[in-house]
């Protein structure tokens, strides 16, 4: 078997963590150091965050939506797929690092989509862009630190608490969603979306098509 290389890291902002870049033939793989977070040949229900939104956003002529997280590219590529040439995306990274490996290594694995002009790329917190503009998004997809229940930065415990949430509903236009996915169930989060005002429902989806492991996606909508 060919073994894994290392091709490069990059540090977590507000952590004492690091990414790792590792590549194994045509096969990519980003880690911490004690677990793996994503691999290219497995990222069917990164797909399926986007699929699932954009499905619900059909009947909006330009909508505007917000990505946290880029990791592969996967699921900015699955929107750009099914979303109308006047749509907006902005795709929020806060590790700088992983823009630069989708602009070079990782950039055709999902078929380049940080060179559609229709993707604004900010090096940011997610966090951040989102309580910048109130009644600004149609969409909100996070996938960030494996879900709510976080691994690589405890401000990611502000972005899925209640005061993330809330600034999600108030950044959200009147029937937005946001949609959240995580590796696994979190029963505690359901509980926190729809306090915080939002209609919520929890769909499973496979990491890859039919097979792999079953990874969990909220759907959130703002009424209105």
């Amino acid at each position: 078997m060919i073994p894994w290389e290392l091709i490069d890291s990059a540090p977590v902002p507000g952590s004492d963590r690091e990414l790792r870049l590792y590549r194994r033939g045509g096969e990519f793989s980003i880690r911490l150091p004690d677990c793996e977070l994503m691999n290219s040949r497995m990222h069917g229900s990164e797909e399926s965050l986007a699929e699932l939104v954009c499905e619900r956003l059909a009947r909006l002529e330009a909508p505007r939506m917000l990505i946290g997280g880029l990791g592969m590219g996967f699921t900015t590529m699955a929107a750009l797929r099914n979303l109308n040439g006047a749509a907006q995306l902005v795709v929020a990274e806060l590790v700088p690092k992983v823009v630069a490996w989708n602009r070079d290594q990782l950039a055709e694995l999902a078929g380049n989509p940080l060179a559609d002009p229709r993707v604004t790329v900010r090096e940011a917190d997610v966090c951040r862009v989102i309580m910048e503009e109130k009644r600004a998004w149609d969409a909100i997809l996070l996938d960030v630190d494996n879900g709510p229940d976080g691994l690589t930065s405890s401000e990611n415990d502000v972005l899925y608490g209640p005061t993330g949430l809330t600034a999600a509903f108030c950044a959200l236009r009147p029937g937005g969603l946001l949609a959240v996915w995580s590796v696994a169930a979190a029963p505690a989060f359901t509980k926190r979306l729809r306090q915080t005002g939002f209609v919520a429902e929890e769909v499973t989806v496979r990491a890859r098509g039919k097979r792999g492991g079953r990874h969990v996606i909220w759907l959130a909508r703002r009424a209105g």
